[in-house]
Protein backbone atom coordinates (compact mmCIF):
# COMPACT_ATOMS: atom_id res chain seq x y z
CA UNK A 1 0.00 0.00 0.00
CA UNK A 2 2.79 2.47 0.86
CA UNK A 3 4.46 2.00 -2.53
CA UNK A 4 1.17 2.72 -4.32
CA UNK A 5 0.55 5.92 -2.37
CA UNK A 6 4.13 7.01 -3.08
CA UNK A 7 3.45 6.64 -6.81
CA UNK A 8 0.33 8.78 -6.57
CA UNK A 9 2.20 11.38 -4.49
CA UNK A 10 5.04 11.47 -7.01
CA UNK A 11 2.65 11.91 -9.93
CA UNK A 12 0.69 14.66 -8.17
CA UNK A 13 3.40 17.26 -8.77
CA UNK A 14 3.77 19.01 -12.14
CA UNK A 15 7.55 19.30 -11.88
CA UNK A 16 7.93 15.58 -11.24
CA UNK A 17 5.68 14.76 -14.19
CA UNK A 18 7.81 17.06 -16.34
CA UNK A 19 10.94 15.21 -15.17
CA UNK A 20 9.41 11.85 -16.05
CA UNK A 21 8.43 13.13 -19.49
CA UNK A 22 12.01 14.39 -20.02
CA UNK A 23 13.39 10.99 -19.05
CA UNK A 24 11.33 9.41 -21.82
CA UNK A 25 13.83 11.03 -24.21
CA UNK A 26 17.03 9.79 -22.55
CA UNK A 27 18.79 9.40 -19.19
CA UNK A 28 19.67 12.75 -17.61
CA UNK A 29 21.81 13.95 -14.73
CA UNK A 30 20.67 16.46 -12.12
CA UNK A 31 22.44 19.37 -13.82
CA UNK A 32 20.69 18.67 -17.14
CA UNK A 33 17.27 18.45 -15.50
CA UNK A 34 18.06 21.59 -13.52
CA UNK A 35 19.00 23.37 -16.76
CA UNK A 36 15.72 22.43 -18.46
CA UNK A 37 13.57 23.31 -15.45
CA UNK A 38 15.59 26.43 -14.61
CA UNK A 39 15.43 25.28 -11.00
CA UNK A 40 17.85 24.84 -8.14
CA UNK A 41 19.96 21.73 -7.64
CA UNK A 42 18.47 20.96 -4.18
CA UNK A 43 14.94 21.26 -5.56
CA UNK A 44 15.64 18.96 -8.52
CA UNK A 45 17.39 16.46 -6.24
CA UNK A 46 14.39 16.46 -3.91
CA UNK A 47 12.03 15.70 -6.81
CA UNK A 48 14.31 12.92 -8.05
CA UNK A 49 14.47 11.41 -4.57
CA UNK A 50 10.66 11.36 -4.43
CA UNK A 51 10.48 9.71 -7.86
CA UNK A 52 13.18 7.20 -6.89
CA UNK A 53 11.46 6.25 -3.64
CA UNK A 54 8.21 5.76 -5.56
CA UNK A 55 9.98 3.37 -7.94
CA UNK A 56 9.44 5.60 -10.98
CA UNK A 57 13.10 6.31 -11.76
CA UNK A 58 16.37 4.52 -11.29
CA UNK A 59 19.89 5.87 -11.18
CA UNK A 60 23.25 4.72 -12.44
CA UNK A 61 26.71 6.17 -11.98
CA UNK A 62 27.97 7.56 -15.27
CA UNK A 63 31.52 8.86 -14.85
CA UNK A 64 31.33 11.96 -12.68
CA UNK A 65 27.55 12.09 -12.90
CA UNK A 66 24.60 10.06 -11.76
CA UNK A 67 22.22 9.45 -14.65
CA UNK A 68 18.52 9.10 -13.88
CA UNK A 69 16.26 7.14 -16.19
CA UNK A 70 12.90 5.42 -16.33
CA UNK A 71 13.12 1.86 -15.03
CA UNK A 72 13.74 -0.84 -17.62
CA UNK A 73 11.77 -3.30 -15.50
CA UNK A 74 9.13 -1.54 -13.37
CA UNK A 75 8.77 -2.94 -9.84
CA UNK A 76 5.13 -3.99 -10.13
CA UNK A 77 2.37 -4.15 -12.75
CA UNK A 78 1.00 -0.97 -11.17
CA UNK A 79 4.30 0.84 -11.81
CA UNK A 80 4.34 -0.45 -15.37
CA UNK A 81 0.77 0.73 -15.94
CA UNK A 82 1.47 4.18 -14.45
CA UNK A 83 4.55 4.66 -16.64
CA UNK A 84 2.72 3.41 -19.75
CA UNK A 85 -0.16 5.79 -19.10
CA UNK A 86 2.28 8.66 -18.59
CA UNK A 87 4.07 7.84 -21.88
CA UNK A 88 0.75 8.12 -23.70
CA UNK A 89 -0.23 11.34 -21.93
CA UNK A 90 0.61 15.00 -22.51
CA UNK A 91 1.87 14.40 -26.04
CA UNK A 92 0.45 17.73 -27.24
CA UNK A 93 1.30 19.69 -24.07
CA UNK A 94 3.39 22.77 -24.94
CA UNK A 95 5.54 22.63 -21.79
CA UNK A 96 6.39 18.98 -22.41
CA UNK A 97 7.22 19.70 -26.05
CA UNK A 98 9.46 22.61 -25.06
CA UNK A 99 11.20 20.52 -22.36
CA UNK A 100 11.88 17.68 -24.79
CA UNK A 101 13.31 20.12 -27.34
CA UNK A 102 15.74 21.49 -24.75
CA UNK A 103 16.61 17.97 -23.55
CA UNK A 104 17.60 16.96 -27.07
CA UNK A 105 20.28 19.66 -27.13
CA UNK A 106 21.40 19.89 -23.49
CA UNK A 107 24.92 18.66 -22.72
CA UNK A 108 26.13 18.03 -19.17
CA UNK A 109 29.75 18.78 -20.05
CA UNK A 110 28.85 22.21 -21.47
CA UNK A 111 26.69 22.96 -18.42
CA UNK A 112 29.51 21.99 -16.05
CA UNK A 113 32.08 24.07 -17.95
CA UNK A 114 29.88 27.20 -17.74
CA UNK A 115 29.88 27.15 -13.94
Amino acid sequence: MKKTTKVFKALSDETRVRILKMLETRPLCVCEIQYVLKGSQPNVSHHLKTLYEAGLVESKKDGLWIAYRLPEKPETPFHAAALTLLRKSLVADETVKRDKTVVSSVNRIEITCRK
